[in-house]
């Protein structure tokens, strides 16, 4: 039988929701396999409690984070250090918009990149010494910030009370594929104090409880937030030159 975990309501994934639109999403899965919503049942909400207490169980993952923007998008391909809190990777446009392409990394607090006119498929382990240009990272208005400050929420340093997950409006969507994967896809419950946000972030969890896959509404485009959790190792995330 599986264990239950009880804690604290659900914490920090509030500072990342907070950022978010506050209209839900309507997220379709198409197919013959049952679809939801639903509510959870025990398992499911055990395992989404403990979803982000394993990221910071393993330390950091490697992540692939697809942001939208009016121009044509970005893809983020890197590394995430959930106990330090601080995300490091290249940065490339899609579509139209490349003027953003390569070295990125972020705190909770700021932004740092380092423009390149031949960005590297990987980011070197060992950030270059100067290149950097440091801004404050927005909490509002830039989806690449929402972005950014909502990977660094998907962890917590103890799991979730699974039982409050439910009343607070977590739901079971559907099944779906990710990789060689058959996964639950479960939205979010509501942020505290913040009625309404039920769904705002939809996570694709594992048999295991590990999350591989989150889409996150943000205020300023139509589109989520795809934040993937690669198989690619992690590389630990060394900082650049006054990120700490």
């Amino acid at each position: 039988m599986r264990r239950k975990w009880f804690s604290r309501p659900w914490g920090v994934v509030a500072i990342g929701v907070a950022v978010v639109a506050v209209g839900v999403a309507v997220f379709l899965i198409t197919g013959s396999r049952p679809s939801g919503p639903r509510p959870l049942t025990p398992d499911e909400a055990n395992r989404l409690a403990i979803t982000r207490f394993l990221n910071y169980q393993a330390a950091g993952r490697a992540v692939t984070i697809t942001v939208p923007t009016a121009s044509g998008g970005l893809v983020i391909t890197g590394s995430v250090d959930f106990r330090a809190h601080v995300g490091y990777g290249v940065v490339r446009g899609t579509g139209r918009d490349t003027s953003s392409d390569g070295l990125i990394q972020w705190s909770a607090t700021a932004v740092s990149v380092n423009p390149m006119v031949e960005t590297p498929m990987a980011a070197p382990a060992t950030p270059p010494d100067s290149g950097w240009r440091r801004r404050p990272l927005s909490t509002s208005g830039s989806a690449l910030d929402s972005a950014l400050l909502i990977t660094l929420s998907l962890a917590g340093d103890r799991p979730e009370n699974a039982e409050l997950l439910p009343q607070n409006g977590a739901t079971w969507i559907g099944r779906e594929r990710v990789g060689d994967l058959e996964v639950d896809v479960m939205a979010g419950p509501a942020a505290r104090a913040r009625p309404g946000t039920a769904g705002n972030v939809r996570y694709w969890v594992d048999a295991d409880g590990t999350m591989r896959r989150v889409h996150a509404d943000v205020a300023s485009e139509p589109r989520p937030v795809v934040i993937d959790f690669d198989a690619r190792p992690y590389v630990p995330v060394q900082p650049v030159p006054g990120m700490r």
